[in-house]
This record gives structure tokens, sequence and C-alpha cells, in this order.
């Protein structure tokens, strides 16, 4: 087996199957891609056995066959190659010989019969949209995903389709976002899938800001996207989301408009003088003024002002300050609506233009 291609046409693919190689993994294998040649088309495959990534890549010539090579040392290699180079791969015995001008390298390979193929099942559902309406979705919500919670059906993501409508949804116990989108087509389809969060932030990578469409197509145990040249298959985490609804509150008494640039640099001014471990802030809502106070500590305190149009009772809430400056980054608008209840009671957070995304953050004892 030879390949001739060139160091640009090999690079994106291989970064994004690299992606998906684990560093530290349990069997070896899965640090190698599968590089595979057929009627004149490169494909490189990568997978850590929950998220498997297939690449195609636009070959100048060779021979057809198949070999498994050390995807991030081969990464490497390229990154420190001429932009314009111009590289051989041949397969020798048990070795991978990568040339370029006078440059040569000899990786190990292993047997391509050890690589993993995830055995996806029949897709019960499949609709397509454009890639870059399933990236907006998945930006707006995954950053509530947890990490390494021990209820694991929160280290993911809830994909809902529901007919027209497709809903993203992630909490990690102390926060909440949701996403949906109306889909051009119908599906015809009723599912609730969970993605786990490897897979969510890797898709999300792949995803370009285009009206190219991507394909999504569900299964009992796995979700697959389809995009040109990539073909990006995941396990689902097989348990029971929790029911959004009952997390968003039915009305909230106090609702005020707020903008959103100077109400987000506000928290991040306060957030420096927080404490470190827990992140608190104080919200205090008065007529006309929304007051940001935090302290740490070492005795230390910011305060900050906005004025708001506000004329209702006065209440004194604290947040983790992170969870409010990422939910008010998420949302693309110049206003800020911000719903409050009681000092105990969660808040929601909303563009003043928009419902596509909500937020919903527990408020904290300080």
């Amino acid at each position: 087996m030879e390949i001739s291609i060139s160091r640009d046409d090999l690079i994106k693919p291989l970064s994004q199957v690299a992606g998906v190689v684990e560093r530290r993994q349990t069997l070896p294998i899965l640090a190698y891609a599968l590089v595979k040649q057929q009627n004149g088309r490169l494909t490189l495959t990568g997978t850590d056995l929950e998220v498997e990534v297939l690449a195609g890549a636009k070959l100048d010539g060779g021979t057809d066959g198949e070999m498994t090579v050390p995807a991030r040392k081969l990464l490497d290699i390229c990154r420190g190659l001429p932009a314009d180079a111009e590289i051989k791969i041949s397969l020798k015995g048990e070795k991978a010989v990568v040339r370029s001008g006078r440059s040569r390298f000899t990786l190990v390979t292993m047997p391509t019969t050890d690589f993993p193929a995830i055995e996806a099942s029949e897709w019960s559902e499949t609709f397509e949209m454009p890639q870059k309406a399933l990236k907006t979705l998945l930006e707006n919500t995954q950053f509530c995903m947890a990490h390494q919670d021990v209820r694991y059906y929160l280290n993911g993501l809830l994909l809902e389709l529901d007919g027209k409508t497709l809903k993203t949804v992630a909490t990690d116990g102390h926060r909440m976002a949701l996403a949906e989108l109306e889909l051009e087509v119908d599906s015809g389809g009723n599912r609730q899938v969970i993605v786990p969060r490897k897979g969510v932030l890797e898709l999300t990578r792949f995803l370009e800001e285009s009206d190219t469409p991507a394909k999504i197509s569900l299964g009992t145990n796995h979700v697959r996207v389809e995009l040109p040249d990539l073909t990006f298959t995941s396990k689902l985490i097989d348990g029971r989301f929790p029911d959004y609804n009952k997390v968003v509150p039915a009305n909230q008494t106090k609702e005020i408009l707020i903008d959103r640039q100077g109400f987000r640099d506000a928290l991040s001014r306060a957030a420096i003088l927080s404490n470190e471990k827990y992140r608190g802030v104080r919200l205090a809502l008065a007529k006309g003024s929304l007051t940001i106070t935090a302290h740490n500590p070492e005795q230390e305190e910011a305060e900050e002002e906005m004025p708001i149009d506000y004329s209702g009772e006065d209440l004194e809430i604290g947040f983790n300050v992170n969870y409010i400056i990422e939910a008010v980054s998420a949302l693309e608008s110049d206003q800020v609506k911000l719903g409050l209840n009681d000092p105990n009671s969660s808040c929601t957070l909303l563009a003043s233009d928009s419902n596509a995304a909500l937020y919903v953050v527990m408020p904290m004892r300080l």
C-alpha cells in the first residue's frame, strides 16, 4: 500500500480523527488511526470505543490497501512539515514509512484486524438540518453538562426530537440550559436520546458555520451525524434524563431587562474578588438599580451598580458568578431578560428578542 497526498489535504481529516483518539488508552490500538485507500479515495478512522470518526481526504495517487498508524505522531509530523509539502506513506512489512522531501520517518503499525469498529444498529429516525443550526443548538447548551457526575445521565446532552422540533437540554444539577429549533421538514419521529459529553464536544468541533446539511440518524444505542467528508458516530448514554419541564419556573414575579454586555462586564469584574472556591456573587435588586457585590476570605470586596427599569420590591439573591456569566455569554441579543421570584428560587435568563434558548440557575447561600 502506498499513499501520495499533499500536507494540506491530509492535515484536516487527520486532526479530526486524532481528536477522538485517547491519550491514555486501555488498548494500544486505540492510539492508532485506521488508514484505508480504495478506488482513489482515502479514509481515516479513529475511535475510543465510545465515539468513532471517519474522515475522508483527497488523494494525489497511490495504491489501494489499509494500515494503522499512530494518529497523534503522524499529525505532529505533518504539522512540522512545510505548508506545501507532498507526503508519501507506504507500508513496509510491519512499519509505515513517511517521506516528504528529505525527511523520512518510520512508524510502528498494528494489525488492521485489531482495529475496533462501532457496530451501529438500524436507524429509527433520520432527518437533516443546516450545520450552523445544529452547531448553535449544541453551543447554547453544552457548557451546562455535568463532568464526571455519579448521575451518569447528566454527563451528556439530551437531544429531543418531537416531529418538527429539535431540543437540546443539559444540566449539572445546579443550572440548566434549554435550546430549541424548528426543523424545515417534519421528521415524523418522537424520541429522546442522551449523547455523551465527549461526543458533544467533538461534534461541535466538526460542525461549520454553513448551511450545508448535516444528516442526523438516531438508533437504539447510537447517534450518527453525516457531514461532507466526515461521519461521526457515538454511543448513547443508557439512562433517563430528568424532566426538564419541572425545573423551569412556571412564572417569575420579578422580571427585568438589562444590557447584556454591560451585565456581563460587571459580573466579570466582580468575579475577580469573589471566593475562589465558591465563586459567589450577590445580586441586590432595588428601585431603579441592580447592585452586584462579591467578597472573599481576604476581606476584599467588589461592588458594581447598574441602572435598570425596575420599580418592584427589593430582593437580594446569591449565585455562582460563573454560571450567570456563561449563560449571559451564550445569549445573542443586546438585552437579557432576567426573571426572579425570591432568594430561594431559581432565576431564568432569556434573550429579550427570542425564546430559542433558556437558562435556569439555582441560587446559592452566601
